[in-house]
């Protein structure tokens, strides 16, 4: 899903290192989640629908991704 990055805000993980090298997370709601890496925000995002990245996220939180 192509996303456009135009004006928006970009928020970076708290648990970024202290180069600032990280992933970025943007909403365009209500119709998308838009992650890009921080090292390169001129390249394309990779865009996902709201109950994709709520799924990941909820796996990631509770532990159960990869297993």
């Amino acid at each position: 899903m192509a996303i456009q990055q135009g004006m928006t805000t970009w928020r970076k993980s708290s648990y970024s290192l202290a180069h600032g090298d990280c992933v970025e997370v943007a909403s365009f709601r209500p119709r998308s989640i838009a992650v890009r890496d921080s090292k390169e925000p001129q390249r394309p995002a990779l865009g996902f629908s709201p109950e994709a990245w709520t799924a990941f996220v909820s796996t990631v939180t509770d532990g159960t991704h990869g297993s």
